[in-house]
């Protein structure tokens, strides 16, 4: 999900395959058919014997990168951008899935380096993969990027640019103060940044924090932003500050914009392009479940794992409960979680572990945030682009602070395949507990809810809408608060099961994105393929603000190598 960007990721080498001594007859069992859990389901069965043996609590492929599909309209919930600067991620994806025949190909220029889409996308034989013409709809689109900020019921351009038109729409007042502001930031910095309203006064001054992210980012995560650890920003927003957008800025004025697709030397909230699956990220998960089943894997939907049993320092096997109540037990060499760890925890407790009173603790006092898209069915929006035209953006984040809503999807330009056609859908996101008044609405009168808090703002006219359905996803947001400070005890005491493997974003409780949750079950599974039990390697991915990508092969440590 795209909340503010992504941080630099590290680029994994491809796996040799190895049939002994550590695959041979072997099998994992992997909680989660999300990106990481399928991800690492195809990595076993490419590089190993191990056989995957993948558990879903739900009846859904995919978490929350799953398409919902409703009367021929489909809804990508909280927005999935195929974009990484991790090369094995780019590669891995575009070989389930190519460039649908005519899309761009030519050069990119990322990280001072220039190649060819045949680099991301050639066989063994250096041509560039075609689309399947048994299935020709199995194809990345290449999309154009747009994310603006609606405020003072006026759109600013995301990230901000000091033109003329952002200048004119803060006004002479406003716009002075944060220019004071933001050199008053630079000249007194704080340090060391404990929280993320530090974070981001450091990088944007004071009134452009408080005029274009407080309110937004407050608004996901129900908590004032001096109550946040700074390590979301970390992970979140690496690299980008108001002197990097004005660069980028005057870069694509003296045209000088790098335009193709992977563009990994620009910070991925600057990055204007992006491929996409035609029918949403749903499309490309079930086909990578498919390629599990045809492989020899398993996946078995509506099994919930409840209790894990342990003998020592090792997992043995897992009780899943289906939704008849009928319990399952499955027994493994290793063991892959992307459940929440809270769950984890339970679940291991459940199974006979005596959990140390600190560590039930950390895991019991662990936050999430829940969250609920609205897909609303309109002929048009009450508001358009100069041209009369749809509005472009993919996402509009709505820092008004009169609305609950956080953000607005545009389905129509993630792809227009998302929706019926001569419709225009749009999803109004909404972040919440399950405890709330909110999360409890019934559907018809969420509907209601979502559609006057946007005539409100002057999005669309409610007597407009011609459908409409919701969408709740339960801990889809990882908190960074509650007991989080002292999560490196809960870390230590999972870690010291050596066939356990935290995965993915709820199963690390760390912000990933799909990318870096992918990164981090290749990386598991190489671990085990090598035979490597400790895991810090695979905790290292998505960490730290300032990459190893970036230090000089000496200052390198050997762990962090392998990430």
């Amino acid at each position: 999900m795209e909340t503010i960007s992504e941080p630099c990721v590290a680029t994994l080498e491809p796996v040799p395959t190895v049939r002994a001594p550590h695959g041979e007859g072997k099998t994992a069992v992997i909680i989660g058919a999300g990106p990481a859990g399928l991800t690492a389901a195809l990595e076993f069965l490419k590089h190993s014997d191990v056989k995957p043996i993948v558990l879903e609590a739900s009846q859904e492929i995919g978490g929350i990168s799953r398409t919902v599909r409703y009367k021929g309209n489909r809804m990508d919930i909280g927005g999935h951008r195929f974009f990484s600067k991790s090369d094995r991620v780019m590669k891995w994806w575009l070989e389930q899935m190519p460039l649908e025949e005519g899309a761009s190909q030519g050069p990119i220029h990322y990280h001072q380096q220039t190649r060819s889409m045949q680099g991301l996308t050639a066989g063994a034989s250096g041509k560039l993969a075609d689309p399947d013409p048994a299935d020709p709809d199995l194809v990345m689109l290449v999309r154009p990027r747009k994310s603006r900020i609606y405020f003072l019921r006026k759109f600013f351009d995301y990230p901000i640019t000091l033109t003329a038109d952002t200048l004119s729409k803060l006004g002479l007042v406003r716009t002075t103060r944060i220019g004071l502001s933001y050199l008053a930031s630079r000249a007194r910095r704080t340090r060391p940044e404990k929280s993320l309203e530090d974070f981001l006064i450091n990088r944007f001054g004071r009134q452009l924090y408080l005029t274009f992210f407080k309110k937004y980012t407050e608004k996901v995560w129900g908590t004032p932003c001096s109550e946040i650890s700074a390590e979301w920003g970390a992970q979140r927003i690496k690299g980008l500050s108001l002197t990097g957008a004005v660069k980028h800025f005057l870069k694509k004025k003296l045209g000088k914009s790098e335009s193709g697709v992977a563009q990994k030397g620009t910070d991925t909230s600057l990055v204007e392009r992006f491929i996409y699956p035609k029918f949403g990220p749903g499309q490309l998960w079930e086909h990578v479940a498919d390629e599990i089943v045809k492989r020899g894997g398993e996946i078995h939907l509506g099994l919930k794992a409840v209790s894990m049993r342990t003998d020592g320092n090792r997992i043995v096997s897992v009780d899943a409960a289906g939704e008849d109540g009928t319990l399952r037990t499955f027994a493994a060499n290793y063991f892959f979680s992307t459940m929440p760890i809270r769950e984890l925890v339970g679940a291991l407790e459940h199974g006979g572990a005596e959990i140390p009173p600190d560590v039930k603790y950390v895991s019991e006092g662990l936050i999430y945030r829940d969250f609920i898209t609205i897909g609303i069915l309109v002929d048009k929006l009450a508001i358009t682009e100069p041209d009369g035209g749809l509005l472009r953006d993919n996402w509009i984040y709505i820092q008004e602070p009169d609305v609950l809503v956080g953000r607005v999807q545009i389905f129509n330009n993630w792809s227009p395949y998302l929706t019926a056609p001569g419709k225009v859908w749009i999803g109004l996101e909404y972040f919440c507990y399950e405890t709330d008044d909110l999360w409890k609405m019934a559907d018809e009168e969420l509907k209601r809810f979502g559609a006057a808090e946007l005539e409100k703002i002057g999005i669309l006219k409610a007597a407009d809408v011609l459908d409409g359905h919701v969408v709740r996803v339960p801990k889809t947001y990882p908190a960074y608060f509650g007991t989080y400070s002292r999560f490196d005890e809960l870390r230590a005491y999972t870690d010291s099961f050596e066939n356990l493997f935290l995965i993915g974003r709820n199963g690390m409780h760390k912000y990933n994105n799909q990318d870096h949750s992918m990164l981090t079950a290749m990386q598991a599974v190489e671990n085990v393929i090598q035979g490597v039990t400790d895991k810090a390697n695979i905790w290292s991915i998505n960490t730290e603000q300032d990459y190893h990508e970036q230090k000089a092969p000496s200052e390198t440590p050997a762990a962090a190598k392998q990430a």
